[in-house]
């Protein structure tokens, strides 16, 4: 019951900046009528809505690590969860009470950028395969978060969230096919997981899912399994500091 009274009080936290959140969704979006117009006049396949949409999307949760985090430091930060630290709770009743405001706020993304795309003509199967690779990112984006808010400061999140916030723009094959570039770009961009689960909603999409999509799915698994570990681990530092 505590961790669903924090996780409310949490999700209130949220939508207190109305313009950060506003920026989260409208980002992504205009991304898309941008690349889609470049669709209309070039013709390359990339920018069409259907194999755009997956990109965006996973794209769009790269400003959850930035808003999780950002939470979490400003509680650190007003000694408000050194007094939660007081309460009988455990490290994963504070990660579950500041990871499950954000899956709505996901959801809402996810929605938002299907449906622009949708009007701008993308074509959408097996939606709830998609869906579920898409909630595993989102989980993975706020475990990262939770743990930079847990670890770094407001200021050191700044510049380490702005900097993800590019990495995950350049490398997970939104608005490029790694393939094509080749190098440094496709490894380093598919030791990460965006990129993994970019292609595997496009394999849905394009209905030629393989052993090569459920490579991609079990990527994307462990890393964010291996983030939720990190996020309570993290919290347990916090907890023994505070």
């Amino acid at each position: 019951m505590k961790v669903l009274s924090l996780a409310s009080r949490n999700f209130k936290e949220i939508f207190r900046d109305p313009v950060t959140v506003l920026l989260g969704i409208a980002m992504p979006v205009m991304l898309m009528f941008l690349f889609s117009s470049l669709f209309e006049r070039s013709g390359i396949d990339i920018f069409s809505p259907t194999l755009l949409t997956p990109g965006v999307v996973i794209f769009s949760y790269a400003f959850i690590i930035m808003f999780s985090a950002v939470l979490l430091a400003k509680d650190k930060q007003s000694s408000f969860l050194i007094r939660l630290f007081t309460t009988p709770m455990k490290p994963v009743d504070f990660i579950l009470a500041y990871i499950l405001p954000f899956l709505p706020f996901a959801l809402f993304q996810t929605l938002v950028c299907m449906l622009a795309g949708y009007l701008l003509g993308a074509e959408y199967t097996q939606l709830l395969p998609m869906l579920g690779i898409y909630l595993m990112v989102a989980l993975t984006c706020i475990c990262l978060g939770v743990a930079m808010g847990a670890l770094l400061t407001l200021n050191q999140i700044s510049g380490v969230g702005s900097l993800l916030i590019t990495v995950i723009s350049i490398f997970s094959g939104a608005w490029m096919d790694l393939g094509m570039v080749g190098g440094v770009f496709e490894t380093f961009g598919y030791a990460l997981p965006f990129a993994h689960a970019v292609d595997a909603v496009k394999d849905l999409f394009k209905g030629i899912a393989n052993n090569g999509t459920l490579h991609h799915l079990i990527i994307v698994g462990a890393y964010m399994l291996v983030f939720f570990l990190i996020a309570i681990f993290s919290f347990r530092r916090t907890m023994r500091k505070g």
